[in-house]
């Protein structure tokens, strides 16, 4: 889905850029810098981060050890 209109992008991008976790995006400005633009209207700057904190989400459960309940 198109997450930004004025720039013309898609969550898929979003994603893509947030898979290295050691060099991901910690903000929604880094992910527009990221993808080589910069925030118009900001519109999308929300689901930008609801996207991160999906992804970020996703990460946590992948990483935990084995038996590890926290």
């Amino acid at each position: 889905m198109i997450v930004c209109s004025c720039n013309v992008f898609s969550d898929h991008d979003v994603r893509s850029k947030l898979a290295d976790h050691c060099a991901a995006p910690r903000t929604a400005g880094e992910v527009y810098h990221c993808l080589g633009c910069s925030a118009q209207c900001g519109r999308c700057a929300r689901t930008i981060r609801q996207i991160m904190d999906e992804a970020l989400a996703g990460a946590e459960v992948c990483c935990r050890a084995p038996g590890d309940a926290s």
